[in-house]
């Protein structure tokens, strides 16, 4: 058995700089935190190369006094808490005393900081946890800490570094958490060399949301206000009609401190069962302010989750301030009515089909006279005009907008065929006799295996519509990272997004299968599918991609389809027999043999 060491300093803390900083996003947390807990109401967030090479954050608190500076950076050293009683009522953002050490330990660190007392301020330079300067320096008050080369003496753990674009997203995404939970502070955030946020510190809530999630995020939203069980809550939702496909815009606060917790998602959720459509998601930014010993957020270093004393008290206070709140909201969205585009559509297309009609209505009126008239003449033909008459269907021709010699001739390959369209289910399911058996169809799931293997077939690049109006798509800083890096992964399957700069992308070409309208939904999810499925498995993306632009061009169940249009559905699904299940594994066809029927309604034994 090897013997038990002591670990020497350099070693532990490098242990415990993993715990703490896992990325260049861990570290300006940790810093900006900081700077919130010193008082300060304007701080300066830059960044090069991600962070990776340069990061600097700039505040105008009290600053740290010269005798100071060096106990700072010492493990376990903390200016929050000075006995074990204050770890029961933690009302700071960083109290843990490790955050300086760790960052010191795996980076180069420089330090600029003055008090309002001082005469002049303090330069303290420190390079994987040895000091290499200190001495006096002409600073404002305030504190500015420079970290560069993170990760420069622990190589295994630079390997595991994204790309710059990638660590800058997940940098901005936890600036934009904190700027929104301190509306009363301004943030400015240099990324490269250019200002990509800037927040007024005005203390109002939704001009910081405004400024940080943009416009369509603050113009959808719902005032929270309200005081249950001890707990006050406030914010706000987004109404029941605005949603999203995942719940990447889902923001709570404890206390002022960004967290994850299940219980709060879970009551959020169920707030807006029964008043968003199934499959959809809020998004909110609210906060809840509660006694600080009844929840622990010395769970985890990076401090995100945290645990409460009464879990069922926070659920109920969270269901009912969301349900008051979206329950009262009388605003409802407008009906959008889309305009025909001219360039697709004749202007005397409806004059010309109705002109045509009337053609045909006095054909059809000549044959029956002509058959009252002749019909003691056997050479007549009149078997074959009844024939004709019988497979002009008007109100199919109304519908539908055909061409009748295009109606008559699928007629008669119908007639030719051993089944028979009998009708339809619920608008769903599509019922046909066929031999000794009746099929039920899910029209839904049938079409989306079908356009799902024209997919795969055929090129989607060639199939690619160009958006007259490009649109543009806001999202999270994760899933704003998710589009950007797989741009040419979308490429190949006709989406054509650009990076749109301030966590948006503007998709210029999509799919012909797919809806415009569907278009910020469908990039939502992507998104979403990308975030969790994050293996560089590109078959399996593409997969996944064509799957779903099937299901949202696919007939939706419920749909009303003309008996035209099942004759051509159903006709062509009998000639694919390979087609059985949708692309999801859920059948397509099910088949009721006669003899079972019999055997049900007692006909046989």
């Amino acid at each position: 058995m090897n013997r038990i060491n002591i670990l020497p300093k350099s070693i532990f803390e490098l242990i415990a700089a993993g715990e703490v900083v896992e990325r260049p996003a861990s570290v300006i947390k940790e810093l900006i935190e900081n700077s919130i807990d010193s008082g300060a109401n304007k701080i300066t967030v830059e960044i090069q190369n991600g962070g990776i090479r340069y990061m600097r954050v700039t505040d105008n608190g009290c600053g740290i006094s010269r005798d100071d500076v060096k106990r700072a950076f010492t493990s376990h050293a903390t200016s929050k808490i000075s006995t074990a009683d204050d770890l029961d009522r933690i009302f700071t953002l960083g109290f843990r005393g490790e955050a300086l050490a760790s960052i010191c330990a795996v980076s180069r660190v420089e330090m600029l900081t003055k008090t309002k007392d001082e005469f002049s301020g303090t330069r303290y330079e420190i390079s994987a946890g040895e000091e290499k300067t200190i001495e006096d320096a002409g600073c404002p008050d305030g504190t500015t800490i420079i970290v560069r080369d993170l990760f420069f003496n622990t190589p295994a753990r630079m390997k595991f570094l994204k790309k710059d674009v990638s660590e800058g997203n997940f940098v901005s995404g936890i600036i934009d958490k904190i700027a929104v939970s301190h509306p009363e502070i301004s943030f400015n955030f240099i990324r490269d060399g250019k200002q990509v946020l800037f927040t007024p510190g005005n203390g109002d809530l939704l001009t910081c949301c405004k400024a940080v999630f943009g416009k369509d995020f603050a113009d959808n939203l719902v005032e929270v206000n309200s005081e249950i069980n001890g707990i006050k809550i406030n914010g706000f939702v987004s109404h029941p009609f605005s949603s999203r496909a995942t719940r990447s815009l889902q923001n709570f606060f404890v206390n002022n401190r960004y967290i994850k917790n299940k219980t709060i998602y879970a009551a959020l959720e169920e707030a807006y069962k029964g008043s968003i459509m199934v499959g959809k998601h809020p998004y909110c930014v609210l906060f809840l302010y509660l006694p600080y010993e009844t929840v622990d957020v010395n769970v985890h270093p990076a401090k995100t989750e945290v645990r409460f004393s009464d879990e069922k008290r926070i659920f109920d206070s969270v269901y009912y301030s969301v349900k008051n709140a979206i329950e009262k909201d009388t605003v409802r969205p407008s009906l959008k009515v889309e305009k025909i585009n001219p360039i697709t559509l004749d202007k005397n297309y409806y004059e010309k089909s109705d002109e045509q009609l009337k053609i045909y209505q006095n054909i059809i009126e000549d044959l029956t006279d002509s058959k009252k008239t002749d019909i003691s003449s056997p050479d007549k033909g009149i078997e074959n005009t009844d024939d004709e008459i019988n497979l002009i269907n008007l109100d199919d021709y109304k519908e539908n907008k055909t061409e009748p010699e295009q109606t008559v001739v699928i007629t008669e390959e119908k007639k030719q065929l051993d089944y028979k369209v009998i009708g339809e289910a619920f608008n769903t399911y599509i019922i046909v006799e066929q031999g000794e058996k009746l099929l039920l169809i899910d029209k839904h799931a049938a079409h989306e295996r079908m356009l799902y293997e024209e997919l795969k077939k055929n090129s989607v690049n060639q199939g690619a519509q160009i958006l007259i109006n490009p649109v543009t798509v806001s999202l999270s800083k994760e899933e704003y990272t998710a589009i950007t890096e797989n741009i040419d992964l979308l490429a190949e399957i006709g989406f054509t997004a650009e990076d749109f700069g301030m966590g948006s992308v503007v998709i210029r070409e999509c799919p012909v299968d797919l809806s415009v309208e569907d278009i910020r939904d469908f990039t939502v999810e992507i998104a979403g599918y990308l975030l969790k499925n994050k293996r560089n498995l590109v078959t399996e993306k593409q997969d996944w991609l064509l799957h779903n632009i099937a299901c949202r061009a696919a007939v939706k169940g419920g749909n009303i389809t003309s008996e035209y249009e099942r004759n051509l559905f159903v006709k062509k699904l009998l000639d694919m027999p390979e087609i059985r299940y949708c692309p999801h594994g859920r059948p397509v066809i099910i088949e009721l043999s006669k003899y079972n029927l019999e055997k049900q309604f007692g006909r046989i034994q």
